[in-house]
């Protein structure tokens, strides 16, 4: 399928100060203070006006292979038709979409069974980076509120798209599997590339620089699985 693109009002947004609260380090059986708790309502107002939620994804067949490494040294990653070692082990297991193969266990172990997996991305857009950027130096302490904030709003941001992709894998009696970023256990930032070349980032306003990560900073790539 082609890729699909969306751009959700940031108005019908609905704040979650349970996990602004979490990503700041609260606990449940300790929640915010009532000032803490005034300054989070006021950054989610603040921010809803000036972020713009942006979002692209598109479905791939998949092949998911286990196999023995024959202990022959890989060649070191690129984006297109390569394959990456991460980890030495007796077995491997191989992970292939569109033109990309990658050895990933981890990976594997998250799209196993799975027959086509999504690529996404998605973001807030760079005022919110500006907004934090301007409380930053002013009120540090509003400034990490507003992080946590943007992080929860990425997060809403990202379960939207996902509940587009599991309407389509529902659409075929299959189900979806958790979502998993680049950079997290096994697999390596350096497939960021492969998402900016199959996906038309730029079209939502993403960049990504030669440190792999991207811009604007409240922004996510991730893979989920579609199968049985």
């Amino acid at each position: 399928m082609s890729a699909t693109f969306l751009f959700p009002d940031s108005k019908d947004f609905s704040p979650d100060f349970k996990e602004v609260a979490r990503y700041l380090g609260y606990r449940r059986a300790a929640p915010p203070e009532t000032d803490v708790s005034a300054l989070m309502e006021k950054a989610a107002s603040e921010m809803q006006t000036v972020m713009k939620a942006q979002a692209v994804f598109e479905i791939y067949d998949l092949s998911v292979v286990e196999c023995r490494d024959s202990g022959v040294s890989k060649p070191p990653y690129e984006p297109t038709n390569q394959v990456v070692s991460i980890r030495p082990s007796d077995y491997s297991t191989t992970v292939s979409f569109a033109d990309v193969i990658l050895q990933s266990r981890d990976l594997g172990r998250n799209l196993s069974g799975c027959s086509q997996v999504a690529l996404l991305a998605a973001t807030i857009g760079p005022q919110v980076d500006a907004l934090i950027r301007r409380h930053s130096s002013l009120d540090p302490v509003y400034a990490s509120i507003l992080q946590a904030t943007g992080a929860m709003f990425i997060e809403e941001l990202v379960d939207l798209v996902n509940s587009e992709i599991k309407k389509i894998a529902a659409g075929q009696g299959l189900k979806t599997r958790p979502r998993y970023s680049p950079g997290y256990g096994d697999v390596p930032l350096q497939v960021q590339k492969d998402f900016f070349r199959l996906l038309p980032c730029t079209r939502i306003g993403l960049t990504l620089m030669d440190t792999l990560i991207m811009a604007p900073e409240k922004s996510v790539t991730a893979f989920v699985g579609i199968g049985g």
